[in-house]
């Protein structure tokens, strides 16, 4: 019988149990919650190398002093040599390949959101560690060697073939040109070196420094677009996320670019749906309803979500209660929508923190693909994104390509103020399948009663495409009684039945603070992940 993980002066959740524990260690220390997830945020880029990097991007959702929520948005612009045109040039009309330096043209933001949520942590919560102890558990592991995962694995050999040719890949992510066994030790050296040199000189060394003069010449050398000047124009911005209500709580969640408002709006449409609640959290009733809003919520993300400076109405205005009743009214209860089959794979790790004062932490850091951009630089071992090849060089497309815009995301981090005085954060990898996860499990807590390390555990399902899945079909983990895969699929789903605990539905997370002040919280078993406490 499962059950969830309870604190009172800390807790911390990832997909990786050596992050969780590296945040609650600084949390010991008497650290706050931004400082712990910087903690966190460094030692899951090193243990878990196939799924994130200091070279992508990341978005803060935060409930800071007096349960006044903020964000940090760590998301890269293009370069400003990244055009439609440039890429014509180059006989790419169609698309951007996934691969290779012309799929790096995006900044990597990630490490001045850290820097960002330092300075907060300092200017704001009194925040008094240095860099050097925040990385100092990634720069041992880095150097000294980390576990293999069996993720990490079995992701290298599934990529193995586009991925191993790219520049610099195998050399660092390879052991003598052989994928690296599960349990084997793991160095990364370069790396190391590179978390050393910004524990000693700050974030701002990987835009405006030595580092990054080093890395806009490493780049150039593979065909990236990007160069120094779109290193040093880079900043990471402060924001107010999204709000929406529901019956119960005030759901917040990241800005466009981020498909946080996706996240929004499919809860807000299920409060609008029912019949559901009453079936169980486990019903087809439940995936019905929660699927048909995920369609309507994906329409509305295919017309309008992009770089807001590009968007044709503010985004606050796509979360109006009577634009949300007008979507509401196409919901079918017994049958359903047509499906466009236009997802979006991505890879990603979701994690959370909440100190001893409340302070929460939603926290989203990604490469975009496995491996990103698979291009690894020679002399500071970083994994550069590829989250740029999402852009279309269709002229007329939302996402369409230009200079200095920045790409859609599927990264979103969700965090609900509850009507009761507590505080619930939560949040999923997997592209597309992140607001869907994200709605599941804040559904199975505040509708349907579980605690959250069973709605996590539940099994679970995916409508489209994740990282490692081809199909658009809605895929349910095979746990699932076959009466309801029955059901489904006479009321019209194209139902895909996959592994028993699969991770293509994602590496899911939560942790709440109740209005007592008791701290719990569960992990994803599909992952590696724990949650630490005291």
């Amino acid at each position: 019988m499962s059950q969830s993980v309870y604190g009172r002066r800390g807790i911390a959740v990832a997909p990786h149990s050596l992050a969780a524990e590296s945040a609650v260690a600084v949390l010991r220390e008497g650290g706050n919650a931004l400082e712990a997830m910087i903690a966190a945020a460094a030692t899951i880029a090193v243990v878990y190398p196939h799924m994130n990097s200091i070279g992508g991007d990341s978005f803060w959702v935060i409930n800071g002093p007096g349960n006044r929520p903020g964000g940090i948005d760590a998301s890269g612009r293009s370069a400003a040599a990244a055009s439609r045109d440039a890429y014509a040039a180059r006989g790419l009309k169609d698309s951007i390949p996934f691969r290779g330096g012309i799929a790096a043209l995006t900044v990597a933001g990630t490490l001045s959101g850290w820097g960002a949520a330092h300075r907060l942590s300092s200017q704001s919560l009194g925040g008094r560690l240095p860099l050097s102890r925040l990385l100092e558990d990634a720069i041992f592991l880095a150097r000294e060697g980390i576990p293999v995962t069996r993720s990490q694995t079995n992701i290298t050999q599934a990529k193995l073939a586009e991925l191993k040719d790219q520049p610099g890949f195998a050399e660092t992510f390879l052991t003598r040109g052989e994928v690296p066994q599960a349990g084997s030790l793991f160095r990364q050296g370069r790396l190391a070196d590179t978390l050393g040199l910004i524990a000693r000189k700050g974030t701002n060394e990987f835009y405006r420094g030595a580092l990054a003069r080093q890395m806009a010449a490493e780049l150039a050398a593979v065909g990236s677009p990007l160069t120094l000047a779109d290193l040093q124009a880079h900043q990471a911005k402060l924001v107010d996320p999204l709000t929406v209500p529901v019956a119960g709580a005030k759901l917040h969640n990241m800005v466009p670019p981020s498909q946080g408002l996706v996240s929004l709006l499919i809860l807000a449409l299920m409060e609008r749906f029912h019949g559901w609640r009453q079936a169980g959290p486990e019903s087809a009733a439940f995936v019905h309803a929660q699927v048909e809003a995920t369609k309507l919520a994906f329409r509305v993300r295919d017309r309008y979500l992009t770089d807001p400076d590009f968007m044709a109405l503010p985004p606050a205005a796509l979360l109006e209660s009577a634009r949300i009743d007008a979507l509401a009214r196409e919901f079918k209860p017994d049958a359903a929508l047509p499906w466009g089959k236009n997802a979006k794979p991505g890879d990603t790790i979701w994690m959370g923190v909440i100190d001893r004062n409340g302070i929460a932490v939603s926290f989203i850091q990604s490469i975009y693909h496995e491996f990103g951009s698979g291009v690894v630089l020679p002399t500071s071992g970083v994994n550069w994104q590829n989250r740029g090849c999402s852009f279309s060089l269709n002229p007329g497309h939302v996402n369409t390509l230009e200079p200095r815009k920045k790409p859609f995301h599927t990264l979103n981090a969700g965090l609900a103020q509850l009507n009761d005085g507590g505080t619930m954060i939560y949040g999923a990898m997997g592209g597309d399948g992140q607001p869907q996860t994200q709605a599941t499990i804040f559904n199975r807590v505040m509708r349907c009663g579980d605690h959250p390390q069973l709605a996590i555990e539940r099994p679970r399902w995916l409508l489209g495409r994740t990282w490692g899945q081809s199909s658009d079909s809605l895929k349910l983990e095979s746990r699932f009684d076959p009466a309801v895969v029955a059901e489904l699929r006479a009321m019209g789903h194209e139902v895909e039945t996959i592994g028993a605990w699969d991770e293509g539905v994602g590496h899911a997370g939560m942790l709440i603070r109740h209005a007592n002040g008791v701290l719990e919280g569960g992990f994803d078993p599909r992952s590696n992940g724990g949650v630490a406490s005291f």
